[in-house]
């Protein structure tokens, strides 16, 4: 377990714009009357609240997100977690939907630093429209923020989400026609679902989907937000899904042995959002937990099954065979309008990318800074806080290249 950095400004204004960057490194609860006009500019009030520490907040699930990324594309895990992101609303100038900084978008341009084709995959409760909208209307990475414009024609990223649509329910986009434009016809990929569907029924609709997904775009990592608001007994949900039937998603997306960047994302029935994300990263580290919860202080929250899996809801199923099968047809056409993915030179993007940052001085802040520290100039009566304290421990099952390396130790 690793403890985030604070993600830099410059780093959220890879995506966001940096005014509104800004504005959220600014406003607080005690100030926020003065900026009536800013306020309904950016999207934050009703939904997206001001509260203390708010930027700092963001900083964190970003760093999180960002620090994973960075974690897979050094070969460092295969799988790695961010339980607090996967705030997938937020857009690139406005807060939306309690989420002010898209982590999800910064952990992908991340990865497409090591890999050129990247995928996403939703499965809350929500249309992922922050990430969707981020690469709607290309397929490409563009390089625009070295004032020049350079395309690499063979990076890409595809969205899929599944989720409930229509009835006006939020954030009211993700239908089934919503296919991306120009340059990125085909690659938003949108699986629109009606109240109550089941496990069965979703769990075979995404791995028909998925399947195919990999198969036709070749991915060379996935991002998967595990929103848990698509349970049954969700507040603000509307499915009928039980904890094995989401975390199924979990462990077939595992299956696929690619790197794999795993978040959060909604949840709004507290004890099953914690039972979920427990029970697939159980799956995600390949173990077995009981299903009986052990004594701890938060024990009453989940009494008096004191359990682990919850059942299935009880709304009527308004997904119809006839229905689903019409969505499964409409995406794998879809799917057939795409070309096998070639395989591509990522190296040659890579040195391109460096080559660039360094004649226009682009400042890329490192993948892992640690500061240097020395402990006779520190005083001692001084409170040091956590993230400075954690940035000092060197842990043992970490690796280093060089003096540090536990693994070239010599041997009596």
């Amino acid at each position: 377990m690793q403890r985030p950095h604070k993600a830099y400004p410059v780093e959220l204004a890879q995506f966001h714009s940096a005014d509104y960057v800004e504005f959220l490194h600014r406003i607080t609860p005690d100030t926020q009357h003065l900026f009536r006009q800013e306020l309904t500019k950016y999207n934050l009030g009703e939904d997206c609240p001001v509260f203390e520490n708010l930027f700092e907040f963001c900083q964190i699930y970003a760093g999180g997100t960002i620090d994973a990324a960075r974690r897979l594309n050094n070969q460092l895990c295969d799988i790695a977690i961010n339980w607090a992101g996967g705030l997938h609303h937020a857009k690139k100038c406005e807060a939306s939907g309690f989420c002010y900084i898209n982590d999800l978008v910064l952990g992908i341009l991340e990865l497409l630093k090591y890999h050129a084709r990247v995928l996403y995959i939703d499965i809350d409760v929500h249309h992922g429209d922050g990430v969707e909208e981020a690469f709607y209307f290309t397929d490409r990475y563009n390089l625009t923020k070295y004032f020049i414009l350079v395309t690499y024609p063979d990076v890409k990223v595809m969205t899929v989400s599944f989720h409930k649509f229509g009835d006006l329910f939020f954030p009211g986009t993700g239908d089934v026609k919503e296919i991306g434009e120009r340059e990125g016809k085909f690659y938003a990929i949108n699986v629109p679902l009606k109240d109550g569907i089941d496990d069965t029924s979703f769990t075979r609709l995404f791995k028909t989907i998925i399947s195919k997904v990999v198969e036709t775009y070749a991915p060379g990592a996935i991002v998967l937000q595990c929103g848990a608001d698509s349970l049954a007994g969700d507040r603000l949900g509307c499915f009928n899904l039980s904890i094995d039937g989401h975390a199924e998603c979990v462990r077939f997306v595992k299956k696929f042995n690619l790197p794999l960047l795993v978040t959060g994302g909604g949840g709004y029935t507290k004890e099953n959002v914690a039972r979920c994300w427990t029970v697939e990263t159980g799956i995600l580290l390949d173990t077995e937990l009981p299903n009986e919860i052990p004594e701890n202080e938060y024990i009453k929250y989940f009494a008096p099954e004191c359990s682990l899996r919850i059942p299935n809801g009880h709304i009527e199923n308004l997904n119809s065979k006839s229905y689903l099968s019409t969505i499964k047809m409409q995406v794998l056409e879809n799917l057939r309008s795409i070309q096998h993915a070639p395989s591509v030179q990522m190296q040659e993007f890579i040195i391109l990318w460096l080559l660039i940052a360094v004649i226009y001085e682009f400042q890329v802040p490192p993948d892992f800074y640690i500061p240097e520290f020395d402990e006779d100039e520190q005083n001692p009566d001084e409170r040091m806080d956590q993230h400075t304290q954690d940035k000092q421990i060197q842990r043992d099952d970490e690796f280093y290249e060089g003096d540090n390396d536990n693994d070239h130790m010599d041997v009596g």
